[in-house]
């Protein structure tokens, strides 16, 4: 069975010679994680079997070790590892920057290190030498138990991933046994293609997104692209607008912002164009609101910015008053902050009860949305969320999870679109960490993990929109 190791993570190699560190190695990761001492010797002498320039070679592998743990870059030291002190120091700079830290202990017979090392062509060890290496293992191995490393491994399968995944092989297992439902929406947070085309390619979007299966479709709520995502000049649509051709282009998925700040729309005027969308959708509009967080995009369009009190007194206005627009009559609201002496709205929606979701993961915000709201759209780890879950309270919320997400179908698939999409300066593994890159069990694993933390939804953002079908299969393991 796989073993799922957290990126990043420093690996120490320990075994006698010719026990297949090296080779092992090579199989398992890639070459510019692996330090090798003797490709080292090699650089600071005449080869890699050049004796004489050992210390040197050992005293740069330390500095290298120490730098990339410094920058947290997964580090795979492949030399014998049969120093303590050198183990010891090693395991220690992993723990100052709170890495992850592995001993795999290479328990190869004597008899086939022998017999290994005796048909090498090349760098083939003194006998002498490699039974002093071998009695030396001996003791070390039992040294590896207490010297207080995460895990001490034996040189099975394993595979470095970001840490949603370390622990999604078990969950994929459960639901493959006792499946779950999930429901899944996409969010779109781009509108590439050029102005032209923007129209065909949103609906060429949604329409395969629907086609794959996906329950609901949302946009952000904002009027120039964010700097997480793009450029302020890069084409973006209005979100409502945009709704509204949806609901033209679809015939069942949800439609929704995720999420409109509080700030962006007189509030009223934000319940009847939600209204609106639900009437000419058929009944599939989500209203999602926030405290809105953007100062630049408030600045750009001249509107002021309030304090963070006055945001959240105006939202916990609008959760009370979004229903009073919806219901029955035109009776006066009158709250903190928000006044309005007439909620005629008609049409009504259509649906009984027009869902009213808060984004935020702020413990204020999880209250907030625990008193007034339907649903929270929170961010983070299984056990981030099962931490949010416990501020609801007893009223029935759904909790809906918000994540980017990069599926491939297997591990090299997976490689390949992190080196295709991770910008040039970015470590591919923190760019994998960042979209949380995984193969196809490794997200229904992980999304496993977020429906037993009490998750009803997850919401997508793709870094390619060419992997629907892919995410497509992962959909289907949730269909019950």
């Amino acid at each position: 069975m796989e073993l799922k190791l957290p990126s990043p993570c420093l690996v120490i190699l320990v075994g006698p010679g010719a026990s297949g560190k090296s080779t092992w190695a090579a199989e398992r990761f890639a070459p510019e994680l692996v330090v090798s001492s003797d490709r080292l010797r090699a650089m600071v002498g005449a080869g890699e079997d050049d004796i004489a320039a050992s210390a040197d070679a050992f005293a740069l592998l330390d500095v290298v070790v120490k730098q990339r743990i410094g920058r947290g870059l997964t580090t795979v030291v492949d030399t014998l590892g049969l120093d303590k002190e050198r183990r010891l120091a090693w395991l220690g700079l992993a723990r100052a920057a709170g890495m992850a830290c592995v001993a795999v202990g290479f328990d190869t017979p004597a008899e086939e290190c022998r017999r290994r090392n005796r048909e090498r062509a090349a760098k083939r060890i003194p006998a002498d030498v490699l039974t002093s290496q071998l009695r030396t293992w001996r003791v070390v191995r039992e040294e590896l138990a207490v010297e207080g490393y995460d895990e001490v491994l034996r040189p099975t399968a394993v595979r470095v991933v970001p840490n949603a995944f370390v622990e999604s092989a078990a969950a994929h297992t459960r639901q493959s046994e006792t499946p779950v439902g999930l429901r899944f929406g996409l969010q779109i947070s781009s509108y590439p293609g050029g102005r032209a085309g923007l129209a065909k390619w949103v609906r060429e979007v949604a329409e395969r997104a629907e086609g794959v299966g996906f329950d609901a479709i949302y946009v952000m709520d904002h009027f120039r692209q964010i700097p997480q995502v793009g450029r302020a000049w890069d084409d973006f649509l209005e979100s409502w607008t945009t709704l509204g051709y949806l609901a033209a282009c679809t015939n069942r998925v949800k439609l929704g912002t995720l999420v409109s700040g509080i700030t962006y729309r007189n509030v009223a005027h934000l319940g009847k164009i939600a209204a609106t969308l639900d009437v000419l959708s058929s009944g599939r509009a989500v209203c999602g609101v926030g405290l809105a967080w953007f100062e630049a995009e408030h600045k750009a369009y001249g509107w002021s910015f309030p304090s963070v009190g006055e945001r959240y007194a105006l939202l916990e206005d609008a959760l009370q008053l979004l229903p009073v627009l919806w219901g029955p009559g035109n009776k006066p609201f009158h709250g903190k902050v928000l006044d309005v002496p007439d909620t005629t709205c008609y049409p009504r929606p259509l649906q009984e009860h027009l869902p009213v979701l808060v984004g935020g993961s702020g413990p204020r915000t999880v209250r907030l949305a625990a008193r007034y709201a339907d649903a929270v759209n929170v961010f983070g780890d299984a056990a981030q969320v099962r931490k949010l879950a416990g501020l609801l309270g007893p009223r029935p919320v759904e909790l809906t999870h918000f994540s980017t997400t990069l599926v491939g179908k297997d591990q090299q698939q997976t490689d390949q679109l992190v080196q295709t999409l991770r910008p040039r300066n970015v470590n591919p593994a923190k760019y994998a960490a960042a979209v949380n890159a995984g193969t196809v069990d490794d997200q229904i694993g992980r999304f496993r993990e977020l429906s037993e933390a009490g998750v009803a939804e997850v919401m997508l953002s793709l870094p390619d929109l060419e992997t629907l079908d892919t995410v497509g299969e992962v959909i289907s393991a949730f269909r019950m």
